[in-house]
């Protein structure tokens, strides 16, 4: 019996999406082979061990319940051997940015998901298109905003992004996820007061030319060979698939699984899905978001998630259940690839 700390909770905007990702992971937890122990970290960044029942988890009162000495337990805990593997179910910054996977590097731990520099590259939206921007997948135009620059040259920067790509566009958090901080400007008169919001959650925001397309997402598992699942498509509530049309209105937005596109549409997706996810360092698992137009085939690659939603209505795991791959199986296959990722990049020095 493996012992598999799972992780929750964290400081970032997407802390109640990460609470619902934990309770459907260790509701799907197999306990024949792993058993569980919970540490949830609170929106001040403490780390709590979590004793408590799993449905607490999602309304807030675990946190009343748990032991404030978190951290440090669970310090021990791995450099014990009390815990064998760990299942960061974290999303955003903190999570999946990098900083963690440090740590559990530092621990010796195997995890679950990206490693470091994947995790750090991928979470940056101006890196990974700028990594991206290496292969053969397509990808839209975009202009790159510091919080400083906003101040010292924002005539410039507006006068890029005019000339550059135009109207409407989409502003975004370098560093989020979620589509937390995202904006569609129809004109330049919205433009400063999407900026400033996207800033509100880092220091850098992304400008993006729009896409015509249909937001089609491929769930992607596995370490050196990895694989593609087949592709969805979703249908938002709203003008675009933000945060509200994801977690309070999903009830509303239209997810298709398949996805209704031509089959060798449907297989350039998996197979660029790929590049981007060898070309990212990637391991574990991500999601691959693209738009694809129906009518003229136009495939562009829009982000990649490292540590997706695994709530009961997020894409990755409905992907790979049309592929006949259930949410436990699916927990396990994670566990293992974490293990594997961590025999297979032991060093000597």
């Amino acid at each position: 019996m493996k012992t598999v700390a799972v992780i929750f909770g964290g400081q970032s905007q997407e802390h109640e999406v990460s609470c619902r990702s934990a309770l459907a992971v260790l509701n799907n937890l197999d306990r024949t082979q792993y058993t569980p122990v919970r540490f949830g970290i609170n929106k001040e960044g403490a780390w709590l061990l979590y004793e408590g029942k799993d449905e607490d988890i999602t309304n807030g009162q675990w946190q009343a319940q748990a032991n404030d000495q978190g951290l440090g337990i669970f310090a021990q805990m791995c450099t014990s051997g009390q815990i064998d593997c760990v299942f960061p179910v974290l999303h955003g910054p903190n999570g999946e940015d990098g900083t963690i996977q440090g740590f559990f590097e530092m621990l010796d731990m195997p995890y679950v998901g990206c490693g470091v520099l994947s995790s750090a590259a991928s979470m940056d939206k101006v890196y990974t298109k700028t990594i991206v921007s290496t292969t053969n997948v397509p990808q839209c135009k975009f202009v790159s905003v510091r919080r400083h620059d906003l101040v010292t040259s924002k005539e410039q920067i507006f006068d890029e992004i005019s000339v550059k790509l135009g109207y409407p566009c989409f502003v975004k958090p370098a560093n989020a996820g979620s589509s937390v901080g995202i904006s569609k400007v129809d004109d330049i008169g919205g433009l400063e007061e999407a900026l400033n919001t996207a800033l509100i959650y880092d220091s850098k925001a992304i400008v993006e030319e729009f896409v015509k397309g249909s937001e089609i997402e491929c769930a992607v598992l596995g370490n050196d060979n990895p694989k593609a699942s087949g592709v969805g498509e979703v249908v938002p509530c709203n003008d675009f698939y933000d945060y509200d049309a994801k977690y309070n209105r999903g009830d509303d937005s239209r997810i298709s699984i398949p996805a209704d596109l031509d089959p060798a549409l449907a297989n350039q997706i998996r197979e660029y899905a790929i590049e981007v996810y060898k070309a990212m360092d990637c391991s574990g698992l991500s999601r691959i978001d693209f738009f694809c137009d129906k009518e003229t085939g136009n495939i562009v690659f829009n982000e990649l998630n490292t540590l997706p939603g695994f709530t009961v209505i997020s894409m990755y795991a409905k992907l790979w259940a049309q592929d006949g791959v259930s949410f436990g199986e699916l927990v396990s296959s994670l566990i293992d690839l974490a293990f594997d990722r961590h025999q297979s990049r032991q060093r000597k020095y």
